[in-house]
């Protein structure tokens, strides 16, 4: 009997190489189902809202709302996905749900009063050069992110690039630096959404459709 069957036998997942579970494999079986789709909306969910605060909608200027999701939905539950992907033997999900898992938790603490982030800062200008610097750390982040799998998952690549340039516009003063990167934003959460649908319906044995992500077999 194959070591296949045998892990079937037992209830253990084996990663398919031609799947989008996950971007990067191990032969690891496991128990442990995909938190991708998990990951992928609290990390669609929070950035849609946030780039709705930020194109104005419905006359919203003050984004303060999203700091309760960024905490627990973008920040703890993309933690938690990058902390189950470990185990899998998932490199790139393990290490991308993590890291932004940690990025909306700290952009969450700068607009919690207690932390005194936005109070130490007296000079408006250095607040805003401190969080520029802030924002293109975790665009260059971004672009990182898009080697491991610019050649063989299109809906990622797309993804990560569509955030990485949100994350730009957001500090180019020649444009209008919020509205430009809000638009880029709701084009990434809903990319994201797009990508958690495929990757739940991939996880039905008799799902009424498909979602193609563009995914080259290794």
């Amino acid at each position: 009997m194959s070591n296949t069957s045998r892990d079937e036998e037992k209830g253990l997942q084996t990663f398919d190489p031609r799947s989008a579970d996950p971007v990067s494999y191990s032969s690891r079986p496991t128990r442990i189902a995909n938190p991708g789709p998990a990951g992928l909306f609290m990390f669609a969910s929070t950035t849609f809202i946030l780039s709705m605060f930020n194109v104005n909608t419905r006359g919203v200027h003050t984004p303060n709302v999203i700091v309760g999701m960024a905490i627990f939905g973008g920040g703890l539950v993309q933690l938690l996905a990058g902390m189950w992907e470990f185990p899998r033997g998932n490199v790139f999900g393990a290490t991308a749900f993590s890291s932004y898992g940690v990025f909306w938790m700290s952009y969450a603490t700068i607009f919690i009063p207690s932390s005194g982030i936005i109070s130490a800062y007296s000079d408006p200008q250095e607040l805003s050069n401190a969080i520029g610097i802030y924002l293109i750390t975790w665009f260059m982040v971004t672009v990182m992110f898009i080697l491991p799998v610019i050649r063989r998952h299109l809906a990622f690549t797309v993804l990560l690039s569509c955030l990485a340039v949100a994350l730009l516009c957001l500090r180019l003063p020649s444009l209008r630096p919020t509205h430009a990167g809000g638009v880029f934003g709701v084009m990434t959460g809903l990319i994201a959404y797009y990508i958690g649908v495929s990757e739940m319906l991939s996880a039905e044995e008799s799902a009424f459709m498909r979602v193609p992500l563009g995914i080259r077999a290794r």
